[in-house]
């Protein structure tokens, strides 16, 4: 009889000696899984070992190493391995009792589990359930082999806290979070509240531009309503607008004609004429700077030259001039050489015969001494002699004896630098002024006179 094995089952068959791999020799049964397999009837028999998942839920009173009491409930999926010697041992062991697979499981992960806790605190258990689920089923991985079962998945759903600690731990952060929620939902109401008075604006700014546009179209309207009654009108408007603009283009081109006319006849020719005159006069100008610049050279040329040439006229000058000087220099020493050793002979001659030096001088020097009395009536007007020829002869001896005078005080200023002592003649006194003389002489006696008028 051709038997197939589900994708779910495994078909042991037994009565007869079968080599099966991985399986020691000995087995005495043989196991198929996905596909057929001939059974000999009466031979052979076959049983049926679902390999599908299965599942137990724990309820294990623990105690952690802080001594708290508590109560784990979790639940474990688990299956029949899927090689021959997992098979091979689920076989033997729950072939008949397979309804008895979950008590057997649940027992062995209780005893793991409640060891485990055991050495657990409660904060471990937690904070971090994934390391108190990983310990469990590395603890029973050896036991659950034996019984040829895989533990799939082992969650720990729930931990019961007689005591309250769990309660007691999470007070301060269920005051935190609950703090953080009325937070959360201020912060809510407050956002809430603003979109609603934004989403508020919004609506009145949307309802203004509405009205806004509502009335700007309605503007439209009315103006194309306003455009369509003057159409018309404007029509004639806008002809009547190109006719003028037309004939203001044709008197602008002819005023242009008129310009581009009178720039050919007149401007032109009298920019050309301007030209050659402003040309001429520049030509004209520098040619007298030119001029102006070479008469200032010029100028300066012969300047230089006389300048040269006063330089040494000066210097010949100033060599005549020093020539001179010296000359005159030793012309007037010579002089003063003579004139000192004629002092010395005269102070000679004077020392030996003093009264005939004297009278050589005064004979020498006499008609000057009597000119210069008679100057004393140079001056003289109008003369009146009282006493005629006499009072005349009287006047002459006067002034010839002013000679006399002089001769005594030449007397006296000899004697007194010869020391000879002796009373010095006593000068007559000279007229110092000028005085006026009025002579009047009778005509019949008097004689002919000259006097400054008359010598006039």
């Amino acid at each position: 009889m051709w038997r197939v094995a589900e994708p779910n089952e495994a078909l042991v068959i037994s009565g007869s000696r079968h080599h099966t791999e991985g399986l020691g020799e000995g087995m005495g049964f043989r196991i198929v899984t996905g596909r057929g397999t001939l059974v000999l009837p009466f031979v052979q028999a076959v049983r049926k070992l679902s390999l599908d998942l299965n599942e137990a839920e724990l309820s294990v009173e623990c105690v952690t190493t802080q001594g708290i009491p508590l109560r784990v409930q979790s639940v474990v999926i688990f299956k029949i391995g899927d090689d021959y010697v997992s098979i091979a041992n689920a076989a033997r062991r729950f072939l008949d009792q397979q309804k008895q697979m979950e008590s057997r499981v649940r027992k062995v992960l209780a005893g793991h589990l409640r060891s485990i806790v055991g050495g657990l605190t409660v904060e471990d258990m937690i904070r971090d359930r994934e390391k108190l689920t990983a310990h469990v089923r590395a603890a029973s991985g050896s036991d659950m082999e034996k019984l040829g079962l895989i533990v799939d998945s082992l969650q720990i759903q729930e931990i019961d806290d007689p005591t309250g600690y769990i309660k007691n731990m999470a007070a301060p952060h269920t005051a935190a979070v609950v703090r953080d929620a009325r937070i959360a939902e201020a912060l809510a109401t407050r956002k809430a509240t603003e979109a609603e008075q934004e989403a508020k604006a919004r609506m009145a700014q949307a309802t203004r531009d509405s009205e806004i546009q509502q009335a700007g179209y309605q503007a439209e309207r009315d103006e194309a309503t306003a455009r369509s009654r003057q159409a018309g009108p404007l029509a004639d408007a806008a002809a009547k607008q190109e006719v003028v603009v037309q004939e203001t283009r044709v008197a602008e081109l002819e005023a242009m004609r008129r310009e581009q006319q009178l720039q050919a006849d007149v401007r032109k020719p009298a920019d050309a004429k301007a030209y050659e005159i402003r040309t001429r006069a520049q030509a004209e100008r520098d040619a007298r700077i030119s001029a102006a610049e070479a008469n200032a050279r010029e100028t300066e040329l012969a300047a230089i030259a006389d300048a040269e040439a006063t330089k040494v006229r000066g210097l010949a000058a100033a060599e005549a001039t020093l020539a001179t000087g010296k000359a005159q220099a030793e012309a007037a020493k010579a002089k003063g050489l003579a004139e000192a050793a004629a002092i010395a002979a005269r102070a000679a001659a004077l020392a030996e015969n003093q009264e005939a030096v004297v009278a050589q001088q005064l004979a020498e020097n006499w008609p000057e001494i009597v000119r210069a009395g008679a100057e004393a009536f140079g001056n003289v007007d109008h003369m009146v002699l009282l006493n005629g020829g006499d009072g005349l002869g009287d006047l002459f001896a006067k002034a010839l004896t002013m000679g006399g005078t002089g001769l005594g005080i030449a007397r006296q200023l000899l004697a007194n630098t010869n020391g000879t002592g002796g009373p010095a003649a006593q000068p007559d006194p000279l007229p110092t002024d000028s005085v006026r003389i009025e002579v009047e002489l009778d005509d019949s006696h008097a004689p002919e006179f000259p006097t400054k008028s008359s010598e006039n």
